[in-house]
């Protein structure tokens, strides 16, 4: 039975899991909800109006503390020679009395030194007390490393790639402003490849509402992309979008002409019918306020204004806030007559004979009405509206052997500096993937049969918004864990793959900054030895930081406010800013590899002074800067890049024995028990990045 709530709950982009990290968080010690009775998936309950179990209890149920009894005077025990001393066996020593508090004296906390990466743009106040933190930034400051990549994605920018002549003279425009590193994307999120493939089709147009670009299908842009950054003497790293082979707004991508690689989601299916057990049921559009998937469910309205009926035999039913219908009328009757629906009432909404037949012979005026759910598992591109990336399983072998293969075909192919990972290095949100596979390899990983899914966990659902809210099972956390390591250790043989063909590759991710996002989609982008208060990052879940079989790692601070000394001024969260996210980001990965703080130029149109600190907070907090995008309208920041990067840096990810130099200097304080300060966990946005 659907449960009915007044608490807004996301559903997507990790909200959920966010929830959680909140209600978790403070906590710790409370009891958990009971595990439900095994009804077949199916949950019921009275009515639509029953009372409705703690929002986000947590997973594993804390010992019942025992009544306190009334204290009764001690008495003097004699402990037994040789027997175990127990806390009622030691002796009570006198009682000290505590001294009393004095004054102490606490001289103030030292200036931190001013450091400013980019000395010919106008200083700005940084935090470097926690900015410099990190043997990885301590090493590239005294050396002058320093990263400045240039992100060209594959569609925006197709036409300005698309022939030898433009890539000669973009590396050279980028070159000349300072960068010192190309981020090129090769394989976007449709899956289809701009290079030759043996794996993916080649992508040769890009037709958008007044737009169309172009690529020549004899025209390899990555081949002449590696020998022009070769020739003028700047990195190259090749991006590469792993679970991604789809776009929605497209319908194009290898997932829709394999659809059993599309990753499944866990949905809820929800059902409508009289309060009276056993009774016939109906099936419910899973989305309110808008016509239903297929004509024969019925629809759900929580506003009768928004309702456009198809035709005037379409019927409608009225219920209250409680689910007792109110009324029953046609559409040609509803737009006479202009009904009021009382607060937190609804419409229900039948379009098919066979639906407004159920309606006329069920919701009957003063009849209520109640709703049920179980499980319902779809593919994702029976989803659209809920991404633009048509997400596959990363559980499935053939999945990950593709991509695999793909990955050794461009190092086999091509003498590029690194390949990075982008974003869809992750599963699609927390209730994928729920395919008979991914169940089958999570039991195995468990050692036993699970309830599926309530085990891991399942959705409550209000009526008449549907809005869905997590509950936690007993194995919430291990799905975090496994899905975490099925991810990390696909990382692992991709490293494997592309440093056995070419030893001198680095492999990179990109990654939001909000790190608590992350969990929900399984991307572990931090340092296998985290020290961080977040309830997710239990040993078992650290363990699966990738940062430590990777180069560099950078995130996506895409926020407009460069520090935190300007939110200050602002007053407005410091932890929305570019400042505060590389801090964390820095931290997060804890020097087992590079990082980069990532900023968006569509953030500063036409504020180049906001480009400027941004620049400065992005390069302070980590050991460098990556820019997002050459296709944002990057011409009017070109003297910004010139003015910053002025003094030439090389990059710290091409500087040979650096990474194994940081890891080892790590390993070797971390046996010392060097004391650390404490990781500052900035409030950032849900999404950022993302």
């Amino acid at each position: 039975m659907i449960h009915l709530r007044r608490v807004a709950a996301r559903f997507l982009g990790g909200g959920a899991v966010f929830c959680l990290v909140i209600a978790a968080a403070g906590s710790e010690s409370a009891p958990a909800r009971s595990a439900p009775p095994n009804t077949g998936g199916k949950r019921s309950s009275p009515h639509i109006g029953a009372a409705k179990p703690p929002l986000l209890p947590p997973p594993t149920p804390a010992p019942t503390p025992s009544p306190t009894p009334t204290p009764t005077p001690t008495p003097t025990v004699t402990p037994t020679p040789g027997a175990t001393p127990t806390p009622s066996t030691l002796p009570t020593p006198p009682a000290t009395p505590a001294p009393l508090p004095s004054p102490i004296v606490v001289p103030p906390p030292p200036l931190a030194p001013v450091y400013q990466p980019f000395p010919s743009v106008s200083p700005i106040p940084l935090d470097e007390a926690h900015n410099g933190v990190g043997i990885a930034q301590q090493i590239c400051r005294q050396r002058g490393y320093q990263g400045r990549l240039l992100w060209i994605d594959a569609t925006a920018n197709m036409n300005r790639y698309n022939t030898a002549d433009k890539i000669a003279s973009l590396v050279s425009q980028i070159k000349s402003a300072g960068f010192n590193t190309i981020v090129f994307d090769i394989k976007p999120i449709i899956g289809f490849t701009i290079y030759p493939s043996r794996f993916a089709p080649k992508l040769t147009d890009w037709v958008k509402p007044g737009s169309t670009q172009t690529l020549p299908a004899d025209f390899d842009p990555v081949r002449e992309m590696v020998n022009q950054t070769r020739l003028q003497k700047i990195n190259l790293i090749l991006s590469m979008n792993a679970f991604s082979e789809g776009h929605r707004d497209f319908q194009k991508g290898p997932a829709y002409d394999h659809p059993e690689w599309q990753t499944i989601l866990y949905d809820v299916q929800m059902r409508i019918r009289r309060d009276v057990i056993g009774t016939e049921s109906y099936a419910l559009c899973d989305r309110p306020n808008i016509s239903p998937r297929v004509p024969d469910q019925l629809a759900v309205y929580t506003d009768v204004k928004l309702i456009r009926p198809t035709d005037a035999t379409t019927m409608v039913a009225l219920l209250d806030t409680n689910g007792t219908v109110l009324a029953q009328m046609t559409a040609s009757a509803l737009a006479t007559v202009k009904p009021q629906l009382p607060t937190g009432g609804a419409a229900l909404v039948a379009l098919s004979p066979t639906a407004i037949a159920f309606l006329q012979r069920n919701a009957l005026p003063g009849q209520r009405m109640a709703m049920d759910e179980s499980p319902n598992y779809v593919p994702m591109g029976q989803r659209p509206e809920l991404q633009v990336p048509l997400m596959v399983n990363p559980n499935l072998p053939a999945v990950r052997q593709r991509i695999l293969d793909m990955v050794g075909e461009v190092a086999t192919n091509y003498a590029a500096d690194g390949i990075i990972f982008d974003d869809r290095l992750r599963y699609a949100n927390i209730n994928a993937d729920f395919s008979p596979a991914s169940r089958q390899q999570f039991e195995t990983y468990i050692g036993k049969k699970l309830r599926w899914p309530d085990d891991v966990f399942h959705y409550d659902v209000d009526f008449p918004t549907l809005d869905r809210h997590l509950q936690p099972g007993p194995y919430y956390n291990a799905w975090m864990t496994f899905r975490a390591l099925s991810l990390r250790n696909w990382l692992a043989d991709a490293v494997r793959t592309a440093k056995t063909i070419r030893p001198e590759m680095t492999v990179n991710t990109y990654a939001g900054s909000w790190y608590p996002d992350y969990p929900g989609v399984g991307a572990n982008w931090g340092a296998p030895d985290l020290q961080a208060g977040f309830f997710f990052l239990n040993d078992a879940y650290k363990a699966t930081g990738w940062a430590g079989i990777v180069d560099f790692v950078t995130t996506g601070c895409y926020y407009t406010t460069a520090t935190i000394a300007e939110a200050v001024q602002k007053g407005a969260n410091i932890g929305d800013s570019v400042e505060a996210a590389g801090q964390f980001s820095n931290r997060a990965v804890n020097d087992q590899a590079i990082v980069y703080a990532g900023i968006s130029l569509d953030r500063f149109d036409g504020n180049a002074d906001g480009l400027r600190r941004a620049l400065q907070a992005a390069a302070a907090s980590t050991q460098g800067v990556m820019v997002f995008d050459f296709s944002h309208n990057i011409d009017q920041f070109w003297p910004v890049f010139t003015q910053a990067f002025s003094t030439p840096a090389v990059p710290p990810h091409a500087v040979p024995g650096l990474i194994d130099e940081l890891r080892s200097k790590h390993e070797a304080q971390r046996t010392l028990n060097a004391p650390q300060p404490p990781v500052v966990i900035y409030r950032g946005t849900s999404g950022t990045g993302f």
